[in-house]
């Protein structure tokens, strides 16, 4: 058993880019390689009205096809997508504001940036410099408020300097807030790249989703106590430490109330993997289900693969491609073919974001003569996990042509 994660096709929309214009593409794609729709097992898609809308999305669309193929399909949201929407809605803007302006102030000005670089390094400061604050990118969002707070000192004694001084600096309880802030996103960047990643199985991701909703649940028992824990909010931890007269402490349920608001929208983004967890739970750990809550056709062959000692140990030490892959085709036909269908479920739209990432690289002011073949061979070469056998290639020639 091989898995690859590859392109299909590319094409190029020229005009509208409405669902059924996406659509059209799509079966032009299919059509071409003559592939049956009814192997389509998912579709990840992110949340745009064009590719989810109810009635004329590009998802429903292909659903809709599917169906009319005699095939069954899945229709789910980017995992990557859902928790960048999740992470949005923890809106502290009292503190995002005066951040951002800071952050601004001195990275839009060139003259102003140098001044503070070299501010930085005559004061042998832990950094040399702060991070732009980028809303959309959420790593770089997450990273520019750690910089941000471990400068913090700094970057109000040059803005002081330079006339322009915060005036939220000096307030505990606003910088309390800052701490905060700073910490959660701090796990929310380590979700987001555990998330990240080619060939990752939906059921890995959906684990690392459901183990961040179990942390954040622990997040809230700890700060809602009387005697609040901050072990896993060391900004936090090091404001209050540095403030010990002040108040900070009433400003924990606060945070504990925060940290269930943004429990509450994970459980709401992600209801619609809830349809497969079984499933999921099934394909991950078949040793560990009951052969009830198994589909039918399933059941006789997990009762056999649980049975087998030797396939248990097997399952312990290999990847779940490789456990399935080694499963005889004769004695667990139903296993494998299911197996085959959890690992199509992609559960991002990786593969996407890193062709577009690529494609906005080669398409810039300097390649005028960039053609949509052109463009088309450098994104699947980029993108592609295959590697060309060189040897064989040069074999087959006849003779060699030297390239100038």
């Amino acid at each position: 058993m091989n898995v690859r994660e590859e392109l299909l096709d590319l094409q190029s929309l020229k005009g509208q880019t409405r669902g059924k214009d996406c659509f059209v593409s799509v079966c032009e794609a299919v059509d071409d390689l003559k592939q049956p729709w009814s192997k389509v097992s998912g579709i990840i898609t992110d949340g745009a009205p064009a590719m989810a809308g109810e009635q004329s999305g590009l998802s429903t669309l292909i659903c809709n096809k599917v169906s009319e193929e005699g095939g069954n399909t899945l229709k789910l949201h980017c995992i990557i997508h859902q928790q960048a929407l999740c992470a949005k809605h923890l809106k502290f803007d009292h503190v995002m504001k005066p951040v951002v302006k800071a952050i601004n102030s001195i990275r839009s000005k060139s003259l102003h940036h140098q001044k503070f670089q070299q501010f930085l390094l005559n004061i042998q400061a832990e950094y040399g410099d702060v991070i732009y604050y980028s809303d959309v990118r959420w790593l770089s969002r997450g990273s520019a408020m750690q910089r941000f707070f471990s400068l913090r000192e700094e970057i109000g004694r040059f803005l002081g300097e330079k006339g322009q001084p915060m005036e939220d600096l000096p307030d505990p309880v606003w910088l309390a807030d800052l701490a905060f802030l700073v910490d959660i996103t701090k796990h929310l960047n380590a979700l987001n790249v555990d998330l990240l990643g080619q060939d990752a199985v939906v059921s890995q991701l959906y684990a690392h989703i459901k183990g961040f909703g179990i942390k954040l649940q622990l997040f809230q028992r700890h700060l809602s106590q009387t005697e609040p824990c901050t072990v896993h909010f060391p900004a936090l931890k090091e404001v209050i430490d540095s403030f010990p007269k002040d108040n900070i402490g009433t400003q924990m349920m606060s945070y504990a109330t925060a940290i269930a608001f943004l429990s509450m929208e994970f459980n709401k983004h992600f209801w619609d993997f809830e349809v497969i967890e079984k499933d999921m739970l099934l394909f991950s750990s078949p040793f560990s289900v009951d052969t009830d809550d198994a589909p039918p056709e399933l059941q006789l062959e997990l009762i056999e693969l649980q049975c087998d000692d030797e396939q248990r140990g097997k399952h312990q030490q290999l990847s779940l491609v490789d456990f399935y892959g080694q499963l005889d085709k004769h004695r667990f036909p139903e296993m494998r073919t299911f197996a085959k269908k959890m690992l199509s479920l992609f559960g991002s739209t990786y593969l996407c974001e890193q062709t577009h990432s690529v494609m906005n690289l080669n398409k810039n002011r300097l390649r005028s003569r960039l053609s949509d073949s052109h463009l088309h061979d450098i994104l699947r070469i980029s993108t592609t996990s295959l590697k060309a056998d060189l040897a064989s290639l040069l074999k087959s020639r006849s003779q060699y042509n030297p390239s100038h």
